[in-house]
């Protein structure tokens, strides 16, 4: 006969008891292990809080820095630049001042140079000035037959006493007023006179000129050819190539005429004569 366990009432209870209080056990393990994690992420939240604020301070501090900084470099930068306007002015200044003076050591050697000239002219004509007359102790001499004319007593002309540039401006005013032989006279006297003058380049070209517009070609070529041999640096030289050039085109002899114009551009490569001659050149080459 099988045995049934007696089961009492008040034995239950001491069970219950015991199984909650193993329920309550297993359940607080989890919470407090929550717990434990929740509070170390407040500590960590305080502690990147804590950093946010340090960062944000010195970022600030930064700033403030970078602020003060760009100030002192705009006082600098406004300071140099100021000591840059001031050295441009004093520059300039000196730059006008050394301008000045140099045009008027310019005009002064230049003045220098014309009363030398002047001197040298006054010097040469002085003794010809006070030169006793020669006297002729023969009676006959003096004794004027009848019918017989007398010598004139108008004295030569002469350079002696003129100035360099009288003597230039005499020449060139026949030149300008078409009177062509007394214009090559009186350039050629003054060369002669005057060969060291800065206007004996001047002089000679306007010989050229002159013969040329007299229709003395083949003795303009020659005075042209004296021009630039002469006086190689002189303001007239691009001038009497082309010249040249063109009295050679007038007389027919085209081959010169390109020499010469040739030669001036590769001369005076950025003179006006040349860039006329470049359009002469130009025409020749297209048979006109």
């Amino acid at each position: 006969m099988p045995h049934t366990p007696i089961s009492h009432p008040h034995c239950r209870r001491p069970l219950f008891l015991g199984g909650l209080l193993l329920a309550f056990a297993l359940c607080w393990q989890p919470i407090e292990a929550a717990n434990r994690e929740q509070q170390q992420m407040m500590a960590d939240m305080r502690m990147l809080q804590e950093q946010n604020q340090q960062l944000q301070l010195a970022l600030v501090t930064l700033t403030e820095s970078i602020k003060a900084l760009n100030a002192r470099l705009d006082e600098q930068a406004s300071a140099a630049r100021k000591v840059s306007a001031d050295q441009k002015v004093v520059v300039d200044t000196l730059a006008g001042d050394v301008r000045v003076v140099k045009e008027k050591l310019d005009d002064t050697n230049v003045r220098i140079s014309r009363m030398s000239q002047e001197i040298e002219a006054l010097r040469t004509a002085i003794p010809q000035m006070v030169a006793p007359p020669s006297v002729d102790t023969d009676p006959a001499a003096t004794t004027p037959v009848e019918g017989a004319q007398l010598p004139s007593t108008t004295p030569a002309t002469s350079t002696a006493g003129l100035s360099p540039q009288k003597l230039y401006d005499t020449a060139y005013a026949d030149y300008t007023s078409g009177q062509w032989k007394l214009a090559v006279t009186g350039f050629e006297t003054f060369i002669k006179s005057f060969p060291r003058s800065e206007l004996a380049d001047d002089a000679q070209y306007y010989i050229a000129e002159t013969l040329s517009l007299d229709g003395r070609d083949e003795e303009a070529i020659s005075a042209y050819d004296r021009l630039l041999a002469n006086y190689p640096g002189g303001d007239f030289v691009p001038k009497g190539y082309y010249k040249r050039g063109l009295v050679f085109e007038r007389l027919g002899q085209r081959d010169r005429a390109k020499e010469s114009w040739e030669a001036l551009v590769a001369k005076f490569p950025d003179s006006d004569d040349a860039r006329m001659a470049k359009q002469k050149l130009m025409l020749l080459s297209r048979g006109r």
